[in-house]
């Protein structure tokens, strides 16, 4: 079964909007609340501390999640380093993707960006599984650097990954734009619920400005859904 990874910082009041809660409900989902501690904090002492309210607040989300249909289960973090804690859990877990929350209404269209280095056909069966027959519109979204620099291999994944999706009963379009790639992204999320992307290998532009996914979600405010690298271990030939 595909499942979803949801972070939420638990103890600061984190949430997961009607509208991410509806979309999840076709995968199986793990709940991560963690807490993020100051450096000299042991994990241990903040555990007895703050364990049985966490899991209080925890047990509070998996029951709106198991409300809508879904399955869901939670665990819980105290950590000093927020990022190598769901990279950690993700990977333990095998998870498919892991959700950054945002404020949304009910999903009714998916931005799916296919630029870049990214496993498109793990893209591709993850947005199917995740739309399970529901009325909800996919853009499938391709943006270069110049006009000339799209080429018949941007266009190709464009067009293969809607064939796939069409074959798998999604309703869905194909945009395409030119210009700084993450401004059109941010530009194309206008008029859609939420973005399903896939995870990008670390770059210098990751350092020095973050994670993409992050970027996106704090200029979007909507949901972000990452779809996970393949492993090592088990290569994608996308």
């Amino acid at each position: 079964m595909t499942r979803v990874l949801v972070p939420l910082a638990i103890l600061e009041g984190a949430s997961v909007s009607a509208g991410l809660l509806d979309l999840l409900e076709t995968v199986d989902v793990t709940v991560l609340g963690y807490h993020v501690l100051p450096e000299q904090t042991p994990p241990d002492q903040a555990r007895l501390q703050y364990e049985d309210r966490a899991n209080e607040a925890l047990d509070d989300v998996t029951e709106e999640f198991a409300a809508t249909g879904g399955a869901a289960d939670h665990r819980l973090v105290f950590t000093h380093d927020r990022r190598k804690s769901i990279d950690r859990v993700a990977a333990e877990l095998e998870a498919d993707a892991f959700a950054i929350t945002g404020a949304t209404g009910p999903v009714e269209r998916l931005l799916v960006p296919v630029t870049g280095e990214v496993a498109v056909d793990r893209i591709t069966d993850f947005v199917a599984t995740l739309v399970g027959g529901r009325a909800i519109e996919v853009t499938l979204f391709l943006a270069t650097g110049s006009a000339e620099g799209a080429g018949d291999e941007g266009r190709a994944r464009l067009d293969d990954a809607a064939a796939a999706l069409t074959d798998a009963g999604v309703a869905v379009e194909t945009r395409t734009a030119t210009g700084n790639p993450f401004d059109a992204l941010v530009d194309a999320a206008t008029g859609h619920d939420a973005v399903v992307m896939g995870e990008q290998a670390p770059s210098l532009s990751t350092l020095l400005f973050g994670e993409e996914s992050e970027r996106i979600a704090a200029e979007t405010v909507g949901p972000v859904i990452v779809v996970r690298r393949p492993s090592e271990a088990d290569p994608d030939p996308a």
